[in-house]
């Protein structure tokens, strides 16, 4: 390898320059060859390294050229494309958008509906530069995409860096994974932190690399004197989201004024009218207000939610009083007594201004009141918000103190603040004070407004108002105001009966002196463990967390931290350890059409219809269903989809022509553009399709920008009477990214509320388990279809079967344990948590298996880690058959039936309520948890049980599993009851797929596994119990 020249691909060391492309931005060459990965090494590295522009070889049959647009010189290779000439065997390029659709094309001889990207399947088309040969490529150095992503990492820090470099140790070392159980607070901070601070440190890395320079500004001035500055930011990164609240510097380079710099607030972000940003400027001092050219904007990374998480670890792991020893160890996954809250239950559950409750919503409320820890999983459409609301009503009724109301999101934070300001309740909205401007629909509740309107402080009003006069008060004046507002603020806060804020804002320092016995967190399942910690810390007794892990879970944008597990919500983990969730089961958003899919996939079964067809259907809507009483179809669409100009995304314009025409016919069937909402995974998708509507749409402009776009991810919980999904993906080679997910599909296929129409290509879709299950159910309802909107007709597409669900009652349980990331998974040897470097080998097993943790292509999904299973992992889930949501509906911790038990339960009741007597107080020796006291250490490995302590449990549980079959009832307890063993009781490994997971042949063998032993009765009880009672109801 030493000799080869300088244009040898930088990957794999072909240099034939007709194969080869220089990358402008990295000065490095690469070739046009997939390799072993599954797009050519160029468009690998353009996509990783963030890079654009390239150049071809001198020697290549197109000399050294610079790939440019024709019309404006752009270089943006995931832009271009060409127009086949009519007349000489010339091509033009042109780039896709808006060159390529001028209408000035047509006279010149050049036919816009030919062009074609440069790009077709992550390779550069062959007339352009030469494919090398398989045995050119057979010949070259084999390197995996896991080696690929690797080597450009190093690329960041040192652009010399060789793929020998990868060797190295120290090099690219994984963060220690997160545990299902943690001896102690001081292990949970140690693994949380340092998870914590990679995410940081990859959010501040990103929002400091957005720098953008050559920025226009229009000025202009908001109703309390506050400059703004409007401006339009270059095609933004994808990965950058732009959010309200979020601060930007603004700074002047230009000759006609001093220098300065200003930092706002953004106010406005682009939208389907504008794609300008606004700021407020925090001071109107020196502001250049005669320039408009020559800006440049810096995002200014702000450090606050990372510290309060880590503030949050801290608190947990020192202060005896953050929270109640109950609660600390059920968190830490330790075997504690169930306790129950004395409390007087309402007469009538129903809360005051709000819906009336159906059965299972009195059950949760009920249920909740009385215990100290609850999970309460919200299928869509189950009324989440209005159960929280009412749970949060007789919380306050039952009078111990003010209830601490949380979500990630402040979306959620006030849509459940609207909620429960309709019970009469005192609610204060505490704001990030970045947030201060934006307005929302319960700004009047928000504390810095409820100042504004108190009576009792004249002064402070005075003050007040001649702030708002002159934008200024003199220093003496200011600190007044400060000291004023600050016993305002203190006031109402405590005189609150809620307070609501995101997770992130209870590490406000307003809250920190304030104890808050009940917290509950909705939307918890979109929080990372240590954003839940954050409000958890402060006094907490009765903790609720509310959420749904059947849909999408935190977004992580780091991919390590993400893998370590930060990505697993809390919620999840107290799922995996046998906490049961209380489930809501009647929908009342969907056509009963569109909600029996993802009832019997995801919730296995058990979603009830609140609302009839009748009331699901519009009598006067003219359009063309293809069954009358089913809203929904498959609109088959075979274009080919194409990367976006940030190289990041995908977009498909066959679909978004077919997305224009069914959005039209919605629109002229008298169906209002805001009751329309079009939903794709994909940014370059989403901002294709706003962009084609308005220029190619067959109506008014105006209606268009009123239909919302938006990614699927976006539109988790948010609903519409009418969603089309554009699917986006057809190709050849790359699979279907990150719609592999089900949790993703679920949140897809459940925001509609009277129809949904899924615009996609069969033939690639199908290749994947879940959507293949969609689409045959689409087809034996007669609902996948082809051909023009006004005369479709059932699609004669063929496709493989899917395997048949056996287990009725839980048939979505394979697909979403493919993709649950949890505990679980680290625990069982040789999976691809496993870190025991026991790996292994052998068929089934993919080769760059060896290598090390991970197998996954960051590139297909670029943020949800949960989203996508590559195809060698797909292995794991088969093989593992782990069984997920029948196991994880558990009843309530059975007590234990021995006299050994009753001693181990007055242990740990004894030790229970306050942090553990001993346990907290002798902090250097501080090693176990009550449950692990020495005597019970005796009878443990007496017993047989591979539990010691919790340290050693995976090691344990990996000798126990690598021995093969379970025959001395070596369960560990934090095991999940496996059923992987092809050993196991002689029933072979298909058998034994999760699909007869119940049947009756499995009942006796797993009985009697159980009860070999029995010292530990209590994981094992409630399985013993799950495979005789069938699964929750």
């Amino acid at each position: 390898m030493k000799d080869l020249p300088k244009h040898a691909c930088a990957y794999c060391g072909i240099h034939d320059p007709a194969c080869v492309v220089y990358c402008n931005t990295t000065k490095k060459w690469f070739c046009n060859g997939r390799g072993n990965t599954s797009g050519s090494h160029i468009i690998n590295h353009l996509v990783r390294a963030k890079a654009k522009e390239v150049t071809l070889h001198k020697d290549g049959p197109l000399g050294e050229t610079v790939l440019e647009c024709y019309n404006c010189g752009c270089r943006n290779v995931f832009l271009l494309g060409f127009i086949p000439a009519k007349a000489d065997s010339v091509v033009v390029l042109l780039c896709r958008q808006p060159c390529a659709t001028l209408s000035s094309l047509k006279d010149m001889n050049w036919d816009p509906s030919q062009w074609q990207p440069l790009i077709q399947d992550r390779q550069f088309l062959s007339w352009l530069v030469k494919v090398p040969s398989d045995q050119e490529q057979l010949r070259a150095r084999q390197i995996s995409a896991q080696q690929i992503n690797k080597l450009e990492e190093l690329w960041k820090e040192n652009p010399e860096a060789k793929l020998e470099d990868l060797e190295k140790p120290g090099v690219d070392e994984e963060p220690q994974q997160v545990l299902l159980r943690y001896d102690d607070a001081y292990q949970y901070q140690n693994i949380f932190g340092p998870l914590v601070k990679l995410e940081a440190d990859y959010d501040k890395k990103l929002k400091e690399s957005q720098t953008q320079d050559n920025i226009v500004v229009r000025w202009d001035v908001g109703l309390n004197k506050k400059r703004i500055a409007y401006f339009r930011l270059p095609k933004a990164n994808e990965e950058m989201k732009l959010m309200h609240g979020d601060e930007l510097r603004l700074r002047y380079l230009g000759e006609l004024h001093k220098p300065w710099s200003g930092v706002g607030h953004v106010i406005k972000i682009p939208d389907n009218y504008s794609d300008e940003v606004a700021i407020e400027l925090k001071s109107n001092a020196g502001v250049p207000v005669e320039c408009t050219l020559n800006f440049v904007v810096d995002f200014v990374w702000k450090s606050t939610s990372f510290d309060r998480m880590q503030a949050a670890l801290k608190t947990f792991a020192v202060d005896e009083t953050s929270v109640w020893g109950y609660i600390y160890h059920k968190l830490l996954g330790h075997e504690v007594e169930d306790a129950v809250i004395k409390c007087q239950l309402p007469k009538r559950f129903t809360a005051a201004g709000l819906p009336e409750l159906n059965h299972s919503q009195v059950y949760a409320v009920k249920t909740v009141l009385q215990r100290p820890l609850s999970l309460i999983q919200g299928p869509p459409g189950t009324g989440k918000t209005v159960t929280s609301a009412t749970i949060v009503y007789h919380l306050v009724k039952q009078g111990n103190g003010p209830v601490l109301v949380c979500a990630p999101s402040n979306i959620a934070v006030d849509q459940l603040t609207e909620k429960i300001h309709k019970t009469g309740l005192k609610v204060v909205r505490l704001c990030a004070k970045s947030r201060e401007a934006i307005d929302s629909p319960v700004s009047f509740l928000a504390l810095h407004n409820q100042i504004r309107n108190m009576d009792s402080m004249p002064e402070l009003q005075k003050l007040q108002q001649l702030k708002d006069e002159t934008g200024e008060l003199s220093s003496a004046d200011e600190k007044r105001y400060r000291a004023l507002k600050k016993q305002c603020e203190k006031e109402l806060l405590q005189h609150a009966d809620v307070i609501c804020c995101t997770c992130v804002g209870a590490g406000d320092p307003r809250l920190a002196k304030m104890q808050f016995r009940s917290v509950l967190i909705d939307e918890s399942t979109q929080a990372t463990e240590p954003e839940c910690m954050i409000p958890v810390v402060l006094g907490c007794k009765q903790l609720i967390l509310v959420g749904d892990h059947c849909q999408l879970g935190p977004v992580v944008m780091c991919k390590k931290a993400a893998r370590a597990g930060l990505s697993q919500s809390l919620f999840e983990r107290l799922v995996v350890l046998g906490i049961r969730p209380i489930r809501l089961q009647v929908q009342y958003r969907m056509h009963p059409a569109l909600s029996a899919f993802p009832s019997n996939i995801f919730y296995e079964g058990s979603l009830q219809n609140g609302v009839t067809a009748a009331e699901r259907t519009r009598k006067t809507l003219d359009f063309p269903w293809p069954q009358l009483d089913k809203p929904m179809f498959f609109y088959t669409t075979a274009g080919q989809e194409e990367i976006s100009s940030s190289g990041t995304s995908y977009l498909n314009r066959t679909e978004a022509a077919n997305v224009e025409k069914i959005a039209t016919r919605f629109l002229r069937s008298s169906i209002r553009p805001e009751q329309i909402g079009i939903i794709t995974p994909y940014e370059g998708q989403r901002a294709y399709v706003v962009q084609y509507m308005q220029y190619s749409g067959a109506l008014n402009k105006k209606l268009y920008q009123e239909i919302e776009v938006a990614s699927v991810d976006a539109f988790q919980g948010r609903e519409k009477d009418f969603i089309i999904l554009s699917c986006v993906r057809s190709n050849e080679h790359q699979g279907i990214g990150f719609l592999n997910d089900p949790r993703r599909l679920n949140v897809a296929l459940t925001r509609a509320r009277y129809g949904i129409i899924i615009v996609g290509n069969p033939k690639v879709l199908s290749k994947q388990p879940l959507w293949n299950h969609l689409l045959t159910y689409y087809k034996e309802q007669k609902c996948l279809v082809e051909g023009a909107l006004n005369n479709l007709k059932e699609s004669l597409i063929q496709f493989s079967k899917p395997r048949k669900l056996v287990n009725t009652t839980n048939p979505g349980g394979r697909f979403m344990s493919n993709t649950m990331f949890d505990a679980r998974e680290v625990l069982i040897p040789g999976s691809v948590y496993d870190r025991c470097g026991s790996k292994p080998a052998g068929k089934g097993f993919n080769s760059n298996f060896s290598t090390g943790v991970n197998i996954r292509d960051p590139m297909v999904r670029p943020h949800d880690q949960l989203s996508y299973i590559a195809s060698d992992r797909n292995f794991a889930a088969n093989s593992l058959n782990l069984p997920v949501p029948v196991g994880m509906f558990m009843s309530p911790m059975p007590h234990f039936q021995n006299q050994q038990g009753q001693q181990q339960q007055q242990q740990t009741s004894g030790n229970a309520v306050g942090r553990g007597s001993g346990l907290r107080k002798n902090r250097p020796g501080r090693q176990k948890p009550p449950r692990y006291s020495t005597t019970q250490q005796q009878n443990v490995t007496q017993q047989n049980v591979a539990q010691a302590s919790q340290s050693q449990a995976s090691q344990e549980v990996s000798q126990a599993f690598s021995q093969g079959p379970l025959t001395q009832g070596q369960l560990s307890m934090s095991q999940p009851f496996q059923m992987s063993q092809p050993g196991l009781s002689g029933l072979s490994q298909p058998e034994l797929s999760q699909d007869s997971f119940l049947g009756e042949d499995f009942k006796s063998q797993a009985d009697g596994l159980l009860s070999q032993d029995s010292t530990y009765q209590g994981d094992r009880m409630f399985y013993a119990s799950q495979l005789s009672q069938g699964p929750f109801h």
